[in-house]
């Protein structure tokens, strides 16, 4: 039985090496390494707790199918986020509903919002609110506030225009801070 430490006495390259021979130990080791965190990333972008195990499940699927692509002087956590954050991605692509989300009016004009409230406000709230979001604006908002993606990065990964992406995360900020501002009042 692996005990929680065991993680932490493989280096990333053990555990990759592990993987590529399909050895479940070394899965496992894996998983319990890096799922937790993962998992907070597939919270950001889905709506409800069963779907942010689905796309963590998912996710790992994929780690260890691909697991052979990873090349081993980068960052492991780095690949598995991005496999995570494009599975994430792929669930709502495969449903359709990428396209039909993010059908908004382009013509939004960029302002600053203030963040007054912001500084009161936990993480773990934050992130409710960010739950929140509709799916478009959710997808957007993750990718480039949190992920740091540019708009047009955005726009090409999910086949939108930058406008419509701009539009999105637009509508996002302005949806979180009104939430924030009458959480904080």
């Amino acid at each position: 039985m692996n005990r929680p430490m065991d993680r932490e006495l493989y280096s990333d390259k053990d555990l990759v090496e592990g993987c590529k021979s399909g050895n479940r130990r070394y899965q496992k080791i894996l998983y319990e390494k890096y799922a937790r965190k993962m998992y907070g990333i597939c919270l950001s972008y889905a709506h409800e707790r069963s779907q942010a195990q689905d796309i963590l499940q998912d996710a790992f699927i994929k780690v260890f199918q691909h697991v052979g692509q990873f090349d081993v002087q980068g960052s492991l956590e780095g690949w598995i986020r991005r496999i995570v954050i494009n599975t994430a991605i792929d669930s709502y692509r495969k449903e359709g509903k990428i396209s039909n989300l993010l059908q908004v009016n382009e013509d939004v004009v960029e302002g600053k919002i203030k963040n007054e409230g912001l500084s009161e406000l936990q993480l773990k709230d934050l992130m409710k609110q960010v739950q929140r979001l509709p799916d478009g604006a959710r997808i957007v908002f993750n990718l480039y506030a949190v992920e740091g993606f540019t708009h047009k990065e955005i726009a090409e990964q999910l086949d939108i225009s930058i406008g419509t992406s701009k539009s999105q995360y637009n509508r996002a900020r302005k949806l979180l801070l009104k939430w924030i501002e009458k959480a904080t009042a």
